[in-house]
């Protein structure tokens, strides 16, 4: 049975209408994921993206939003440094007993390390530390999300929602059942609790998503082929609210420098400066619109 979402109608949308939120994520990781951004919403089809708040060039993002209070910009909840040479560590600890960080006092590689090392109330305090941040630098927080989906584990999960509770802004969860949960292949714990805590947003009148996608084939950071990926993914939209994710960066040796998948990144930014793009969603009646729009139908419900 298709579950119909109530935030549709609330936001002016009939319920078959296929809505989706363009997100770049990993603002704030480098100076071409900044700029990346800063080019691709202004262009229309991005419509908001996430800042990873410990990483280096934060001080630049947090600038051009005080510059840019409109911008739709949300907190990219990071407990992972994962790149080979370009590392960062934790806001509100440097302290190894904390289980944040490896030897180098820098945030572990992967989901797996953090989960064997954390001490679980130090990583809730450093998402909200993150989340802090932001607002302290100015930033006006639209929405949570989180860097790998490192925030998607039993004893995490229920604190990213307290936090999209408490800051009455929207967090990046889709809507799950039981047989989602079994057909992703979910950890039984997590999806029960990931149950359990989209009953407790729905309880209280939040928006919440009913997809999640990505281009599933990057390929070699060709722009035909990218645009091509990214053509086919739109038409794939189903009806309802559907959060679709990218990565995109400006070239240049920063990115170059940090990953091997440089290419994607720049053909992810290139493409959605593609009028072809904008035009090919236009003409498929997809409505665009960003987390702001879901923030405020919370706040206006308070």
């Amino acid at each position: 049975m298709t579950i119909v979402n109530p935030a549709l109608e609330k936001l002016g949308f009939k319920l078959d209408d296929r809505v989706v939120i363009v997100h770049a994520d990993d603002i704030g990781m480098c100076h071409a994921a900044n700029a990346a951004f800063w080019e691709d919403q202004a262009f229309g089809v991005v419509t908001c993206g996430s800042v990873m708040m410990p990483c280096p060039w934060v001080p630049e993002m947090a600038a051009w939003c005080s510059e840019h209070p409109e911008a739709d910009v949300g907190v990219h909840l990071t407990l992972t440094s994962e790149w080979e040479g370009y590392r960062w560590g934790p806001v509100s600890t440097c302290d190894p007993q904390s289980g944040l960080v490896d030897r180098d006092g820098c945030m572990w590689r992967s989901n797996q390390e953090v989960y064997e090392h954390m001490d679980v109330d130090a990583a809730i305090a450093e998402m909200r530390a993150q989340v802090e941040m932001a607002l302290s630098l100015g930033i006006d927080v639209t929405h949570a999300d989180t860097h790998m989906g490192t925030v998607m584990h039993p004893q995490l999960v229920s604190a990213y929602v307290q936090l999209a509770l408490e800051y009455r802004i929207p967090a990046m969860l889709p809507r799950i059942s039981k047989e989602r949960a079994a057909e992703w292949g979910v950890d039984p714990a997590l999806g029960r609790m990931l149950l359990s805590k989209m009953d407790v947003l729905v309880a209280s009148g939040f928006p919440v998503l009913d997809h999640i996608c990505a281009a599933r084939d990057p390929g070699d950071g060709d722009g035909a082929h990218r645009l091509d990926a990214y053509r086919r993914l739109f038409d794939s939209v189903p009806g309802g609210i559907t959060h679709l994710l990218l990565h995109p960066s400006v070239p240049g040796h920063d990115i170059e420098a940090i990953t091997d998948g440089a290419a994607y990144r720049i053909a992810d930014y290139e493409t959605f400066l593609c009028p072809e793009l904008k035009d090919h969603v236009t003409g498929r009646g997809i409505h665009l619109i960003g987390y702001r729009r879901l923030r405020d139908l919370i706040r206006s419900q308070a």
